[in-house]
C-alpha cells in the first residue's frame, strides 16, 4: 500500500484474489506481491471462504495458502493478540474476528491494515485502516 510500512492484509484481501472481479483481483495480487503480514487466522478464513463460498478442492486451496505462505509474514495468534482483541472490541464495537486483525496488526508493528470490511480512515493507536479498492 502507498506509504505503508508494514502492511496487514486482511483476508477479504486474499479472497479478492479468487474473485471474478478482475481489477479487485489484480489490486488484491499487487498488495500481496509487494509484502507484508497476515496471521493464522487469515489463512483459516480463507480456508473457510474458499472450500465453502469459491468451492476450491483442498488442492486447489492449499497452492494459494502455499503461495500467501512463500510471498507474507505469518505471525501466530497468541494470549496476547486475544486478550487485546477483547479490550478493542469492547472499546470499539467491533466484531471478535475483526478486533483480532487489528490486535494482530498492532502486536505485529503494522502501521496499516488493508481491508474492505473495516471503516476505512479509522485508528487505533498509530494504526489506520485503509480500503484499497477506493
Amino acid at each position: 500500500m502507498s506509504g505503508a510500512k508494514r502492511p496487514f492484509l486482511d483476508t477479504n484481501i486474499i479472497v479478492y484474489l479468487m474473485s471474478g472481479d478482475v481489477a479487485k483481483a489484480s489490486r488484491a495480487e499487487s498488495l500481496i506481491a509487494g509484502g507484508g503480514v497476515i496471521s493464522t487466522q487469515v489463512l483459516n478464513e480463507f480456508t473457510s471462504v474458499a472450500r465453502r463460498k469459491l468451492a476450491l478442492s483442498w488442492p486447489e486451496t492449499e497452492e494459494v495458502l502455499q503461495a500467501l505462505k512463500a510471498n507474507l509474514e505469518v505471525v501466530p495468534l497468541t494470549l496476547s493478540i486475544h486478550e487485546r482483541a477483547l479490550a478493542l472490541a469492547c472499546a470499539h464495537d467491533l466484531n471478535i474476528y475483526d478486533a483480532s486483525i487489528v490486535a494482530a496488526a498492532l502486536e505485529n508493528g503494522c502501521d496499516v491494515v488493508a481491508s474492505e470490511d473495516m471503516q476505512h480512515g479509522q485508528m487505533f493507536t498509530g494504526l489506520r485502516i485503509a480500503n484499497p479498492f477506493l
